[in-house]
């Protein structure tokens, strides 16, 4: 995935990370307790990974759980908290998803603030993801612990799916800032489930809401049309302006017609989303997103 992340254009729209999901560690810590990578999938150990993606000029992330298993039942963190960061930034990893899988009994802000201490005192510069799946309103508390996290359960590869994740995203807009991020699930582009048209909006609605960026697809078999929506430079701006501001909906009519807005430095990017089925006209009047009705503006088709 580095290596097509590099070379298919990726890279240069500034996809930055190789994120390994669960199943990356063995299904047994060492007799020191420690995390160790699956020895068939990583021969050449960690280090070395981490070498070789850095080498391309990308970053790279791993998965945990808070709970004492992860969701494929590999070893979780809970116990290990300070044992489990010192090892991943002595690997120098960037980025950590930490999933909620087998955590029974446990409170998520309790031991999300832990791990984020425990992250802090190994004193490595990494990204904390959290998941788990938006259960106990993290957009309260989240923003002061972790860099994104989930607001959603998780997404599938259809029309439906990721709707809906957009719709109950849209309803934290407020808790988003620079460096702290609402996040409605990686991006289904490419899988096959929905069309190129359907795709083209989940990635403008991802836009829209500043989501993070996460390329879901297998990039050894991405088509052309997908490859085109994940790297539309212009769109990917909106999503990745340095204002920070996450887009809201502004109305819907009922029927699957709606407006969206999104502040963006020097202007404000407008999405007209028809989540019909048929063909639609849809108005959007300068007034609702903030604009003089008789100002003239410049608009761009992105």
């Amino acid at each position: 995935s580095s290596d097509l992340m590099a070379a298919n254009g990726m890279a240069a729209a500034g996809y930055r990370y190789t994120n390994l999901d669960d199943c990356w560690m063995a299904t047994t810590r060492d007799a020191s307790g420690n995390l160790v990578p699956d020895p068939a999938k990583f021969p050449s150990g960690m280090p070395a990974l981490v070498s070789y993606v850095h080498n391309l000029g990308l970053k790279i992330g791993l998965y945990e759980d808070a709970g004492t298993a992860t969701c494929q039942g590999r070893p979780g963190s809970y116990g290990h908290y300070q044992q489990d960061a010192n090892t991943f930034a002595a690997w120098g990893i960037d980025y950590i998803k930490l999933d909620w899988c087998n955590t029974t009994g446990l409170d998520p802000q309790t031991q999300y603030t832990a791990f984020q201490q425990a992250l802090d005192n190994a004193g490595g510069n990494i990204v904390f993801s959290l998941c788990e799946w938006g259960t106990n309103t993290p957009w309260t508390w989240a923003p002061t612990v972790g860099n994104l996290w989930r607001t959603t359960t998780d997404i599938q590869d259809n029309w439906p799916a990721m709707v809906n994740n957009a719709q109950a995203n849209s309803a934290y807009a407020a808790a988003a800032s620079p460096g702290a991020w609402n996040d409605p699930d990686m991006l289904e582009v490419g899988n096959g489930g929905m069309t190129d048209t359907e795709y083209r909006t989940h990635f403008s609605l991802w836009a829209m809401m500043a989501a993070p960026l996460i390329a879901g697809n297998d990039l050894t078999s991405l088509s052309p049309a997908s490859l085109a929506t994940l790297t539309n430079p212009e769109v990917i701006a909106v999503d990745q302006d340095p204002l920070g501001i996450q887009g809201v909906l502004l109305a819907d009519n009922g029927s699957g017609h709606e407006v969206w807005s999104k502040v963006v430095t020097g202007g404000v990017a407008v999405a007209l989303v028809n989540l019909s089925a048929s063909p639609a006209t849809i108005a959007a009047r300068w007034s609702e997103f903030g604009l003089d009705s008789n100002q003239t503006v410049t608009v761009r088709d992105l």
